[in-house]
């Protein structure tokens, strides 16, 4: 029995389609297992990055690293499995609806090709990944900056108590102990 070449675009798609499918599942299951990294769960931090680094401006060594993991990640053959799932539907739906139309007769309508609405998005992101991986040359040339210290870790550090709180040295536990005291607790005094 010969299915025509609809037919067989429509068999060879819903095998690429499975074929797409897993590389997904094995490409999102390694992401799940790694650690993620802590800039990753800030709002707006891989958008920040990714512009620092197309403007080269200088980042913090967590940017560096959180920059790289994605760039690392957009680089992966198993992440473009992801936009290729996607068009791989799209083309099933188109071609399939087109063996029926083949089989049953009849002309092709809007509903046909709206298998072309995935494959246009897939294109999409494919050019997106590429964009990011592209990036690998523009972040090894980012300038890092150094870290800066926290102010509380300086004052502990480098000051004796006495000179962190004025009021300590001075044996006045009236309100101006009391405030400097409770100001520098997490609890208000009233």
């Amino acid at each position: 029995m010969s299915l025509g070449p609809w037919g067989d675009l429509t068999m060879l798609a819903g095998v690429m389609e499975m074929v797409f499918a897993t590389c997904v599942f094995v490409y999102i299951s390694r992401l799940e297992r790694r650690t993620s990294h802590p800039l990753g769960e800030k709002v707006g931090a891989h958008k920040a990055v990714l512009a620092k680094i197309r403007k080269r401006e200088p980042m913090s060594q967590d940017e560096v690293d959180y920059a790289t993991e994605l760039v690392a990640d957009a680089q992966s053959p198993l992440a473009y499995a992801i936009p290729a799932a996607l068009f791989t539907i799209g083309f099933f739906y188109v071609v399939g609806c087109l063996f029926v139309l083949h089989i049953d007769g009849g002309h092709p309508s809007f509903r046909t090709f709206i298998g072309g609405i995935p494959m246009l998005t897939s294109m999409n992101m494919a050019v997106q990944l590429r964009k990011v991986a592209r990036l690998k040359g523009k972040l090894q040339d980012v300038p890092v900056t150094a870290p800066e210290p926290a102010d509380d870790v300086v004052l502990s550090a480098e000051m004796p108590a006495a000179q962190q709180h004025p009021s300590l040295d001075n044996h006045d536990w009236g309100r101006r102990g009391a405030s400097a005291i409770g100001s520098s607790s997490s609890h208000s005094s009233s």
